[in-house]
């Protein structure tokens, strides 16, 4: 078959133009251009929760004498309660509402062991308060320590963990918010073969830095506060977890003197696609850290990873047969977590 010398000219400029467009959509990238910093330092955690459990038990004393009507009506410690009277209970406020609205008898929805209960019970007034009351003890938050992974300063976001916080069944906890403080760490008690340590610290109620919003598989989220202080932090890039490698890499975590310190550790096995994120397995190698606290302890978690310069991960879990060895999540699910 043959062509005019016009046609294969023409041929030849479409093909370029072709080639000229296919080059320039492959080079088209988006560079991730928030504004991250290091964290390692220490904070304490306060929760609401969603719920109303029980944790305990007690007597009232009324004009009628020593009694408890939660005991009476068969109320254990761990109940979540679910409603008065069909009025939800999301808080202890709720239940303290419920009690003093003036029913002739109250009808108690509790949850336990997943299963819906209705007791009955007759609450007495307290004669010191002169309070409805039922006689027992609640809570609508849960408190702890652990450690800031990062703050992405573009967003306006505070992450640590890098695991969920739980309930006693293991279910990741439903928040309704929360206060993340400062935190002065004050000893710690050290990691043991089957015995894990834990960081001693106590919550500084006076110097929120973030407002928790989330609490999710990959760690706690909230907004930062304006009373943190990001002049004094380590401004860092962030890698994909195709650029960790097997081989040395160092945390950063505070776990004396409320200062945070750079430790060596090694990342022995990297897990991409780990459902449960549990990405790195890493071994601490500085000796500095195991004689202080035999390795990673409660309280660490959230402690971030970096390798080459770059941040990679944090510390999420210990190996309760060994101290000195834990599990890490990419960095590249907290990121995407919010």
């Amino acid at each position: 078959m043959h062509y005019s010398e016009k046609f294969k000219r023409a041929l030849l400029v479409l093909l370029c133009v072709l080639v000229c467009c296919i080059s320039f959509s492959t080079v088209t990238v988006y560079a991730d251009e928030r504004e991250i910093y290091l964290g390692g330092f220490a904070a304490g955690f306060v929760l609401n929760t969603k719920t109303v459990e029980v944790v305990g038990l007690c007597d009232i004393l009324s004009d009628e004498g020593i009694s408890s009507p939660a005991r009476d009506c068969g109320i254990k410690a761990g109940d979540i309660i679910e409603s008065i009277n069909d009025i939800k209970i999301d808080a202890a406020d709720d239940l303290n509402k419920a009690l003093s609205a003036p029913y002739k008898s109250y009808t108690i929805t509790i949850t336990r062991g997943g299963e819906q209960l209705a007791l009955h019970a007759t609450p007495v007034t307290d004669r010191a308060s002169g309070q409805k009351k039922l006689g027992m003890l609640v809570k609508d938050s849960v408190n702890g320590i652990g450690t800031v992974t990062f703050v992405d300063k573009t967003k306006g976001v505070i992450a640590a963990l890098g695991h969920p916080v739980t309930d006693s069944s293991k279910n990741i906890m439903q928040i309704n918010g929360g206060t993340i403080y400062t935190c002065a760490i004050y000893g710690v008690k050290k990691g043991l073969r089957g015995n894990p340590g834990e960081l001693k610290g106590s919550i500084e109620s006076n110097y929120m830095i973030g407002a928790a919003s989330t609490n999710c598989s990959c760690g706690v989220f909230g907004k930062v506060s304006s009373e943190l202080d990001t002049e004094g932090l380590r401004k860092i890039k962030t890698a994909n977890i195709s650029e960790a490698e097997m081989g040395k890499a160092t945390i950063y975590s505070t776990v004396e003197n409320n200062k945070t310190v750079e430790y060596d550790i090694s990342i022995v096995k990297v897990d991409a696609f780990n459902k449960e994120n549990r990405n790195f397995v890493i071994r601490i190698d500085d000796e500095d850290l195991i004689n202080l606290s035999g390795g990673i302890v409660q309280g660490m978690s959230g402690s971030p990873i970096v390798q080459n310069g770059k941040l990679i991960g944090a510390v999420t879990h210990v190996f309760v047969n060994d101290p000195t060895r834990g599990y890490g999540i990419a960095i590249d699910k907290m990121l995407n977590s919010y």
